[in-house]
């Protein structure tokens, strides 16, 4: 592990000395109140500091159960099995965090100095590896590293065949000609400035891919690519029933007329790269993706206020109002999105069935997933 030389590094690691680290903390629903249908881990942002920790999503609201403070914006979260749950800074971020919600004991992992992460983590489905999506500060090219779980520490690394890799898939079965247990890494394509890791340039230069890497050795078994190069493969998500991958799109064309009407996802079925169709104009932004409990997608589109639904060919089929939506996750059949001040869910209806407000002055990250 990377000493923590920086400034940063050494007053987070000194706060933690000095007993600085925000213990959780449980908050009892009052007597006669509605249970709370859905307990989520989100990441969020306050006016003074950022945290991850459990809600518990209710009827009419929502209340922090337990939370950490953590020392920069998260982004990419996992649920793991022992119902410990990692955390990633966002991009270009340099920490990551294994936190034990009901002991509040943390294992903190700093990436090291020729590197920086990007956002994501990945658990195989036995939990000893783990894999991250990072950049090499340098060369700007992407890179997977495989760590161990047990330790946070880094193992091995390969090439990602392509620049600014995000969220990780693991492959629940065959795909195609792509075998079980393989990893799907989105490329996002973008070249940045190595100093800030999110300084956008040289769009004209963007080569975005969805690329199927054996997880242990690094073997390229496939790359994907769109026709149109402007748009950014960010985000994945599993579809079980049709046994595709949906994939939340960003788009970044200099025409704005291009940017706003361009589609917002993509659907991989081991052969090709589908874009969706028959979609309304969504601002082209694909925040968040996960996958709709009869089959499809669901994207949530922040920069329009939307949660569109898909089929799970890509076809548009309905979208609903969301003031800032971007976190989206699947409980029991239903999923649930975050906006800028409350939580929708619903279930195999076109319609949102359920409303909650967010816990006052918290911003909900770019995801959440269920826990428990």
């Amino acid at each position: 592990m990377t000493e923590a030389h920086d400034p940063l590094r050494r007053r987070w690691l000194g706060a933690l000395a000095l007993g600085g680290l925000l213990p959780g903390f449980a908050v009892a629903t009052p007597p006669g109140a509605p249970a709370a249908s859905a307990r989520l881990l989100a990441a969020w942002q306050s006016d003074n500091d950022h945290r991850i920790g459990l809600i518990d999503l209710g009827a009419g609201q929502a209340r922090v159960h337990r939370e950490l403070l953590v020392p920069t914006r998260a982004h990419g979260l996992l649920v793991e099995a022992g119902g410990s749950v990692l955390a990633m800074a966002r991009r270009p971020g340099d920490w990551l965090v294994r936190w034990h919600p009901q002991s509040d004991a943390t294992q903190w992992q700093w990436v090291e100095d020729d590197r920086h992460f990007n956002g994501h983590v990945v658990a195989s489905p036995d939990g000893r590896t783990l894999w991250t999506t990072e950049t090499d500060r340098e060369s700007g090219q992407g890179r997977v590293a495989l760590r161990q779980a047990r330790t946070l520490r880094k193992t091995t690394e390969f090439a990602t065949l392509g620049m600014d890799p995000h969220e990780m898939l693991v492959l629940p079965q065959r795909v195609g000609d792509v075998p079980a247990g393989s990893l799907l890494v989105a490329n996002g394509g973008i070249p940045s400035l190595p100093e800030t890791g999110r300084a956008k340039r040289d769009l004209d230069r963007m080569d975005a891919s969805l690329v199927a890497l054996d997880g242990g050795s690094g073997r390229v078994l496939g790359q994907w690519r769109l026709r149109d190069p402007r748009l950014s493969i960010r985000h994945l998500a599993w579809d079980p029933v049709s046994a595709c991958v949906g994939i939340a799109l960003q788009a970044e064309h200099d025409d704005p007329d291009a940017r706003r009407a361009a589609p917002v996802l993509a659907v991989w079925n081991g052969r090709e790269l589908v874009t969706a169709h028959g979609q309304p104009a969504l601002a082209g932004y694909g925040g968040d993706i996960c996958a709709r409990a009869e089959g499809g997608f669901l994207v949530s589109c922040t920069r329009a206020h939307q949660v569109a639904l898909f089929g799970a060919g890509g076809q548009w089929q309905n979208s609903i109002a969301l003031e800032e939506a971007c976190a989206l996750g699947e409980v029991a059949g239903t999923w649930w999105a975050a906006g800028r001040l409350s939580a929708l869910g619903g279930g195999g209806t076109d319609r949102a069935s359920l409303s909650t407000d967010l816990p006052a002055g918290s911003r909900i990250d770019n995801h959440w997933l269920a826990f428990g």
